[in-house]
């Protein structure tokens, strides 16, 4: 069967950087930025992607693009023979089904706060009761799993079109509208009233902060953000590479998707830091930033009906573009590896997802006392074993996979990634010693602090 592929480059981009761009991202990100030096962090979040981010992204997107299928049959075709690298692949697909068993719930989470702000729900409402709407919804498994139910529903009815009527169709729309919507929010934010205090605190390089903070624990936050935010080390970018026309160097398309994933993320903090300071509000990192911070400042704020309706409209593209691109990975696994159509992928998986996401939505009330990997929750155990393992782990697999000679090796991953138009990767000695023996140390050094932490 002939291998689908993406009908224009800025599908590809546009896809891509979705996957990219979530939730996680867009609410974590200003407040790590606050809390680590403001501008200082930014500076050394930008290093770190392009010293970490970019090359691990061109190897996901080399073996996709060379191997021509998902993760497991990729590493096939191009491992050594007799080699064991493909089981990666199973850990990928493991991976992806464990993202979504709870993303899922939390851009449930986003798509109910839009429903909510606009039908009204909020309007009037004083500031203490606001806290009291997302309590209830933490205590209704009935409207959590409602939401996480439209959201898998839809994000399948997507990909179930196939890859350019479906998945990249609509992403072209998605992230278009996203795009101009946080340009329009962060602009209203920077013109509120006392909003120009927060645009300072969030981008005016502080070295007196990032000091008092502890400038190895910027460094290493900023090395952190900078690796997450990418989704990288579970085959969710590789996938788009097995699509990829050979026109383009991996280089130059990594940088154009590091560049969107950015450019949405220090918007983000320009809707936020103004408007928390403009009506005297303290950011707090966590779901307790979106779903009661903000929605006290859109209370209070003329118009803010309108406004938090846009705010999670955006949110929910956000999640919403993670949400299909992932599903489209699964579906591309399952048909690659079991021969399903899509037909049958799409069917199967929509039980399986659905199933699947509900003890996430437990973990908050039914199960709320349930503890498991280090005391915590169902949601943060699911967060800790994608974020904390699986991502930095697969990562290192991909890196040995393209640079250490018993796996694809360097010449072969270097020629991939510079096939083609557009920015080349360094091919000398110092790029190959650094691949080899500098990078493999970072991500590792993630991988322990993320264990241990």
């Amino acid at each position: 069967m002939k291998r689908e592929s993406f009908g224009s480059r800025i599908g590809f981009l546009l896809v891509s950087a979705g996957c990219a761009i979530g939730i996680g991202n867009v609410w974590r990100f200003p407040y790590v930025v606050g809390q680590n030096g403001g501008g200082v962090f930014v500076l050394f979040y930008l290093l770190f992607l392009l010293l970490m981010g970019v090359p691990v992204l061109t190897m996901e997107l080399a073996v996709g693009r060379a191997g021509r299928a998902s993760a497991l049959r990729a590493y096939q075709a191009l491992e050594p023979a007799g080699s064991k690298w493909h089981a990666h692949g199973v850990f990928c697909m493991t991976g992806n089904y464990l993202l979504m068993m709870f993303y899922t719930t939390v851009s449930g989470w986003m798509l109910g706060y839009f429903c909510k702000f606009a039908m009204g729900t909020f309007r009037g409402m004083e500031a203490g009761a606001v806290d009291g709407v997302f309590n209830a919804l933490m205590a209704d498994p009935s409207e959590m799993a409602l939401w996480m139910a439209v959201t898998v529903l839809a994000g399948f009815l997507v990909v179930s079109l196939g890859l350019q009527n479906g998945l990249e169709r609509i992403t072209k729309v998605m992230m278009s509208a996203l795009l101009i919507l946080i340009i329009v929010l962060a602009v209203h934010s920077a013109m509120l009233k006392g909003g120009a205090e927060g645009l300072k605190f969030y981008l005016v390089p502080d070295l007196g902060r990032a000091m008092e903070r502890g400038i190895g624990t910027v460094i290493t936050e900023a090395m952190n953000q900078a690796f997450f935010t990418l989704s990288i080390g579970i085959a969710s970018m590789e996938i788009f590479g097995s699509y990829m026309s050979r026109d383009y160097t991996l280089g130059g398309e990594a940088v154009r998707i590091c560049g969107l994933d950015t450019f949405v993320a220090l918007c983000s903090g320009m809707i936020i830091f103004p408007a928390c300071f403009a009506y005297g509000v303290t950011p707090d990192a966590g779901p307790s930033l979106i779903f009661i911070t903000l929605p006290k400042v859109f209370v209070n704020m003329p118009g803010g009906r309108i406004w938090g309706t846009l705010f999670f409209l955006f949110m929910t593209f956000a999640s919403f573009s993670t949400v299909i691109a992932v599903f489209e990975n699964l579906i591309a696994s399952c048909i690659d590896n079991f021969h399903w159509n899509r037909k049958k992928a799409v069917v199967i998986n929509v039980f399986f997802v659905l199933i699947a996401s509900l003890p996430c939505v437990f973990g908050f009330n039914i199960w709320e006392n349930l503890k498991l990997i280090g005391g915590r929750g169902v949601l943060d155990t699911e967060d800790f074993l994608v974020s904390n393992i699986l991502l930095p782990g697969g990562s290192l697999v991909y890196l040995l996979f393209c640079v250490s000679k018993w796996g694809w090796g360097y010449d072969n991953y270097i020629r991939e990634t510079n096939t083609g138009d557009g920015l080349r990767m360094p091919e000398g000695r110092l790029m190959k010693r650094y691949l080899q023996f500098v990078l493999p140390v970072l991500i590792a050094f993630i991988l322990i602090q993320g264990l241990i932490g």
